[in-house]
């Protein structure tokens, strides 16, 4: 059982992921940490070329712990949850994701991953390409200047020394390379509802969501009958 929330980095779909989560008694599936993991094990490895890292695939080892409010993940043992997130792997990361063996290396385990649960995944193409027969599927959008002054305040407060024109130019920087990779491109499925963010407040949009989850059945008590079945 699973919901997808599809749209461009910096559109809010993790943060909203997760507290449609926390509110629906269900877990949180974050597949772009997923990706961040894979790019951290690149830099580590000297960015290797790409024939060389599809051969390191094999000895990447990948463990999450999900629950209703948070996302764990582990590589090869050791926790890297807090290290994915700087600034460095926003740089790399959809240069690293546009290589269709990663993808296909981070979908299969995604697909693994929900046949013993219920989740609620944020990505570029959950939609589309990795859950096209979701339960159900949003695709969050936002103005490019919105999604730059809110991954820009998350930055800051996270300590990271950096300024907004840099935030905006990198976010317009991976919506063109995920827009126009080869493999399974940044797109909006024909049957998402789609949920502009431009101008709403969190809550306003975690309600209309919300709300919508409900009506299409998503309750406590139909997730706790669809686990027992």
């Amino acid at each position: 059982m699973i919901i997808v929330i599809d749209g461009p980095a910096g559109s809010g779909k993790s943060s909203t992921a997760k507290e449609l989560a926390r509110r629906h008694g269900i877990r949180f599936l974050d597949s772009g940490a997923l990706y961040r993991a894979v790019t951290l094990r690149w830099l580590e490895k000297g960015r290797p070329g790409r024939e060389e890292f599809i051969e390191l695939l094999t000895d990447i080892d990948i463990r999450t712990e999900a629950d209703a409010e948070n996302f764990r993940i582990f590589i090869n043992g050791g926790e890297v949850t807090e290290k994915i997130r700087s600034g460095e792997i926003a740089q790399h990361v959809s240069r690293v994701a546009a290589v269709p063996e990663v993808r296909e290396f981070i979908n299969r385990y995604m697909r693994d991953l929900v046949k013993t649960g219920v989740y609620i995944a944020d990505g570029r193409d959950l939609g589309s390409a990795v859950f096209p027969d979701a339960d159900l599927k949003f695709y969050m959008d936002a103005s490019l200047d919105e999604r730059a002054g809110r991954r820009y305040k998350e930055m800051r407060e996270k300590g990271q020394n950096v300024t907004l024109d840099e935030v905006r130019d990198n976010l317009a920087s991976r919506d063109e390379m995920d827009r126009n990779r080869a493999a399974d491109p940044l797109k909006q499925p024909e049957d998402a509802l789609v949920i502009d963010t431009t101008g709403k407040s969190f809550d306003e949009q975690i309600n209309e969501m919300s709300e919508i989850i409900q009506k299409n059945s998503f309750s406590k008590t139909a997730i706790t009958k669809h686990l027992k079945s």
